[in-house]
């Protein structure tokens, strides 16, 4: 998942193949091992699938009326519920990476109602946040630097859901942009005969603003 991920990131085509194909080799290795258990079939988890979207989405195979695209997403929680899940957050995997499983949590949430009105107020909440980590971080106690850390990482995924930007993605981009411009520090330096670590950081960052420059 993570190398298609990287894939489409990229915009790799060719690589978004591959990586579909790895992704479906593993499916056919998991069905076969089902089936050899007698446990399913390959033809049973897509009918099983198929249902599902069915069931959820009464107002396509049903007589549902919905105003607007919150609405199905509404109701999608809400037939969940009735299929005997026992929290709107259940369908959250506890094997998703951490930023990740923030952002889908708060959209669950957001669902049912349990979400700010407006967007000023979730920044009021990532500056006091910021205030209660400066806080911790003076007093010295590092299991509550790391607690309130965590709080404002957990609001900062919250203002990127009503900034409409996916947190997980624009650091990645980010990862990307720092390991592109060291990479190119590290070649300038070579090329001026300097070597990065015999040089200051005041000289590094000079090297680093050049790279920002072109």
């Amino acid at each position: 998942m993570y190398e298609l991920a990287d894939a489409v990131v990229e915009q790799d085509w060719k690589g978004i193949r591959e990586e579909i194909g790895d992704l479906l080799l593993h499916m056919a290795f998991y069905a076969r091992i089902g089936k050899e258990q007698q446990q399913f079939t390959m033809d049973e988890v897509i009918d099983q699938i198929c249902e599902k979207l069915i069931s959820r989405h009464p107002h396509i195979y049903g007589d549902v009326q919905v105003a607007d695209e919150e609405e199905v997403k509404a109701n999608w929680e809400k037939l969940k519920l009735k299929e005997g899940k026992t929290s709107v957050l259940a369908g959250v995997p506890n094997g998703l990476p951490a930023m990740v499983k923030a952002w889908r949590m708060q959209e669950k949430a957001r669902k049912i109602g349990f979400e700010w009105e407006h967007k000023a107020d979730v920044w009021k909440k990532v500056e006091e946040e910021t205030a209660e980590l400066k806080e911790a971080e003076t007093l010295g106690v590092q299991e509550k630097v790391e607690e309130e850390f965590g709080d404002l990482l957990f609001s900062l995924v919250n203002y990127a859901r009503f900034l409409q930007v996916d947190p997980e993605l624009a650091l990645e981009r980010t990862n990307r942009k720092f390991k592109s411009r060291f990479m190119q520090m590290e070649v300038m330096a070579k090329e001026r005969n300097l070597s990065l670590e015999n040089m200051s950081l005041q000289e590094m960052d000079a090297l680093w603003n050049d790279i920002k420059k072109q």
